[in-house]
């Protein structure tokens, strides 16, 4: 299969294009940073991974995706703000068959990539394996997880089934669901609780499990999202979200959030489509969400003391 990863020169998007770069398909890694397309052109894309081992994957990677040309699946990785303009610059590599897949993070990228290249072209998805970015052309693997596909209607389709057993040769576990947002919802409670408490206190991924405060924090968070996404029709339940979310941290020993690395990079993180989503939501159906709206604040306040200090 012909695939191109926006975004590929980032942590997500390089952990799935080496994987499936080295199952035999042909993979472009698409990113604006110079120097992540030069160490991976270069040097390869390296991987480190749980067991410690650091295998070397030999993936192509271009700013251009007019050099590109038409692919079979486009997958979109790129923060939820570069969205628009990730799908319109990746025009070229879309032809007539082309699907496009979001793997993002958040709430709201389906329908931003809709209104751009149409429904009938646009897969849903999440995952949850972890990855930490090094340094430029190399990643960090510390968690394994379930990657879940769906239609963006729900139905199964031939291209999804396609899709999903490219990624199960690479050695990702799929699932196809056909009820994809409730899955996605599912991933947006663990987001929603784990990336702001990690970005504000600066702790790995295990570490929000050891201290008590953090988690109580959490579990006030999980508590607002599943009574938002209740109230909505989506089948959130709360005892079975509070497990896998506190087993898969115990599990990412040294996991870093991204939102967290964004923190550390002073970049714009994602906080508006994770609990600004719930905040958002909340307020459509009637539910306060002051944990979640204290997260976004809080998150928002320090993203605009360095954006500003960066830009002077």
């Amino acid at each position: 299969m012909r695939i191109a990863i926006l975004g590929g020169g980032g942590a997500m998007g390089g952990l799935f294009g080496g994987y499936l770069a080295r199952a035999g398909n042909d993979v472009t890694l698409i990113d604006v940073s110079k120097a992540a397309i030069g160490a991976i052109n270069d040097n390869k894309l390296t991987i480190e991974e749980k067991d410690g081992s650091q295998p070397s994957f030999a993936v192509r990677a271009s700013d251009d995706p007019k050099s590109v040309g038409p692919v079979d699946l486009v997958v979109n990785f790129v923060k939820c703000y570069h969205t628009e303009a990730a799908i319109k610059s990746a025009a070229p590599m879309i032809g007539a068959d082309t699907a496009v897949l979001s793997l993002q993070n958040g709430w709201g990228n389906a329908p931003r990539i809709a209104s751009i290249v149409g429904e009938d072209r646009v897969l849903v998805g999440l995952t949850y394996h972890s990855a930490t970015l090094l340094a430029p052309g190399k990643v960090k693997h510390p968690g394994v997880g379930m990657t879940y596909i769906g239609e963006l209607g729900g139905k199964p389709s031939k291209r999804l089934e396609t899709v999903a057993e490219t990624f199960r040769e690479a050695s990702f576990d799929v699932t196809i669901s056909e009820r994809i947002l409730d899955e996605v919802w599912k991933k947006l409670a663990l987001n929603a609780c784990t990336l702001p408490t990690s970005a504000l206190l600066r702790f790995f991924a295990h570490e929000l499990v050891a201290f008590e405060p953090a988690q109580l924090e959490m579990a006030a968070i999980l508590s607002e999202v599943v009574e938002v996404a209740n109230t909505q029709g989506i089948a959130l339940d709360y005892a079975e979200r509070w497990n896998a979310i506190t087993s898969l941290l115990e599990k990412a020993i040294g996991g870093k959030a991204s939102m967290l690395q964004d923190v550390e990079a002073k970049r714009q993180t994602e906080i508006e489509v994770i609990n600004g989503a719930i905040v958002e939501a909340g307020k459509r159906v009637g539910i306060a969400t002051p944990h979640n709206q204290a997260m976004v604040w809080m998150v928002q306040a320090a993203e605009q003391h360095y954006l500003k200090a960066k830009a002077n």
